[in-house]
């Protein structure tokens, strides 16, 4: 079992690379950014600002609980005043499993991070690919 989660979680961020993949959204994966803090933070992946869109940071949370939208919603908080200003984040939460609790959402939505449940992904396609 100990081998297994990483492989599932693995298994999650391979399909949401292949998402923004086929729908050709550029980013660059594995972005590691130093908060105020002085701690590196990495985030899944991250599409450069284009001319309508600002910069976008996302996370693939496999495991969408409380530690993980906390460690989510930190790495977010401490490294929101380094970037630019306008920057976004996006949780892209797997809800194939179990549907995405209501205090996850809203948790998230408190520390301006946009909740993106898998089944949902088409929704932000746009904004995503802009």
């Amino acid at each position: 079992f100990y081998l297994a989660v990483p492989i599932v979680e693995n298994l999650f961020l391979e399909d949401v690379m292949e998402w923004l993949d086929f729908h050709e959204i550029r980013y660059i994966q594995n972005v590691k950014f130093t908060g105020e803090s002085g701690y590196d933070h990495v985030f899944d992946f991250a599409i450069p600002k284009s001319r309508t869109q600002p910069e976008r940071l996302l996370r693939a949370i496999n495991r969408p609980v409380r530690d993980t939208a906390e460690s989510f919603a930190w790495a977010w908080v401490d490294t929101r005043e380094v970037r630019p200003p306008d920057s976004r984040a996006y949780a892209i939460l797997n809800d194939s499993e179990k549907a995405i609790s209501s205090a996850i959402s809203e948790a998230l939505h408190s520390y301006d991070i946009q909740p993106v449940s898998w089944s949902q992904r088409e929704t932000y396609l746009e904004e995503l690919a802009a």
